[in-house]
């Protein structure tokens, strides 16, 4: 399995409903993709706030392989959701980290 993380540093602009309406967006590609076996999205939560570094939001997806995530890539609907969390963070891409790592 590998789990897709994406951590957000969102522009202080961005309200508690735009978030909310990003990542039901996300959340549907759930429903579009195949190889999608879970999703979680929040805040951070951490008391390490010298090493948070602005990160206070983010995601994860789990895929059953890197064939499903691969996928999930290049899905025009990912791309789409993807520019409009770009669109929403401090600094456009510098404002979210993408980590994935086998579990």
């Amino acid at each position: 399995m590998i789990r897709h993380i994406v951590l957000l540093r969102f522009k202080d602009s961005v309200t508690a409903e735009t978030k909310a309406a990003l990542y039901t967006e996300l959340q549907a590609l759930r429903g579009h993709l195949k190889g999608i076996e879970g999703s979680v999205f929040g805040s951070n939560i951490s008391p390490e706030a010298p090493v948070i570094h602005g990160f206070m939001d983010g995601f994860w997806f789990d895929f059953i392989d890197e064939a499903a995530r691969d996928a999930y890539l290049v899905d025009p609907a990912h791309q789409a959701a993807g520019a409009k969390l770009v669109a929403n963070t401090v600094d456009g891409i510098a404002g979210l980290i993408v980590f994935d790592i086998k579990v």
